[in-house]
């Protein structure tokens, strides 16, 4: 039986960029930091569902992105906070999983930690200057597996550590704090339709991005659509039964004024093929458009339409009132058209398998 679904919520990604480049309206770190929540804040307010950050190491974009969350998370009441993607190349598992923890207690469960192996940085093998060695894999995959794994098992709850019998009893320790249901909020940022396939025996969220490492000639949309199929289909083999949930980004710019059709109105865009990491890839297009068209292009974007969120990704360098009004715009003139519900009518819920 075919299953309907719907896209149902939106919210808004950030690569957080900064630097003194003519037109921006983000010159150094701080102002990226601090324009990020104070976008939080708004969105919030219009009943946005979701606040995602990129994280990217070695680059003038936002990184470290656990003590953003948590201001962000302070700041506002309703929206999801989150990650499009954190790259588990970079990081302590262990640390992870108590931040994770921590911050899942202080939004009270508002959040959407996107992992995965991470994409091209601009350092080679830059994980190494971290402090993690040993792996043989020329795009350190086989390391982030295994740290990923180990963060699952900590925020799980499972016994990592020996406990020391001079201190107390005998066995193992887990790492504390413990948040019940963590796992539910973490997403896997899946390129390609095996890692999804991978993401769903393991029972997380799917988070797929605006490219795909696969090319066969389909539109994005379509071969996305598919990546989302072979996910539920594994998520639902492997035994899980929490509806699951997913999300896809694509760029997308109401043309409501002069200044929209100065940024954005000029574009003809087209998916893309490219080569990124070596492999040959797949690139979604920009959406914009004037809302009635924008709703017709959208409803027939198959993936858009298969997933639950809607990340749109913004152009941060513009500052925070130019993206609120491109938030604004698509909640008040396309979102509901889709199916949107805004956050002030709860939590966002995945689809049953």
């Amino acid at each position: 039986m075919q299953v309907a679904f719907v896209m149902r919520a939106f919210g808004f990604l950030s690569f957080g960029h900064y630097g003194p480049v003519p037109g921006s309206r983000v010159p150094t770190a701080g102002d990226m930091l601090r324009q990020t929540i104070e976008l939080a804040e708004g969105a919030d307010e219009i009943g946005v569902n979701g606040a995602y950050v990129r994280v990217h190491h070695f680059a003038r974009q936002a990184a470290s992105p656990i003590p953003l969350l948590t201001a962000m998370a302070a700041r506002t009441q309703r929206i999801e906070v989150g990650t499009g993607v954190i790259d588990m190349r970079y990081e302590n598992p262990l640390y992870l999983a108590e931040e994770a923890a921590a911050l899942d207690e202080i939004s009270m469960n508002r959040i959407a930690l996107g992992i995965s192996r991470g994409s091209p940085e601009p350092a080679i093998r830059g994980w190494e200057n971290f402090g993690y060695t040993g792996s043989t894999d020329p795009r350190g995959a086989d390391i982030a597996r295994e740290k990923f794994d180990l963060f699952l098992r900590a925020i799980d709850g499972e016994g990592i550590a020996e406990a020391d019998p001079r201190m107390g009893p005998a066995g193992k320790l887990a790492v504390e704090p413990y948040s019940p249901g963590l796992r539910d909020r973490i997403w896997w940022g899946a390129g390609s339709s095996e890692s999804a396939v991978d993401a769903g025996r393991k029972g997380l969220n799917l988070m797929s991005s605006t490219l795909l490492t696969e090319s066969t000639g389909e539109p994005l949309d379509v071969l996305q659509r598919r990546q989302i199929e072979v996910f539920r289909e594994a998520y639902r083999e492997a035994g899980h039964t929490r509806p699951p949930r997913v999300s896809v980004s694509r760029s997308v710019f109401p043309i409501m004024n002069a200044t929209d059709e100065a940024y954005f109105g000029l574009r003809d865009s087209q998916d893309q093929i490219g080569v990124i990491d070596g492999m040959r890839s797949t690139f979604g297009k920009t959406y914009a458009d004037e809302p009635d068209r924008l709703i017709e292009q959208l409803l027939a974007d198959e993936a858009v339409m298969a997933a639950d969120t809607l990340m749109l990704t913004i152009p941060n360098q513009l500052g925070p009132e130019y993206n609120l009004h491109v938030l604004e715009s698509f909640a008040k003139h396309v979102a509901p058209a889709l199916g949107w519900k805004p956050n002030t009518e709860g939590p966002v819920q995945g689809d049953a398998v």
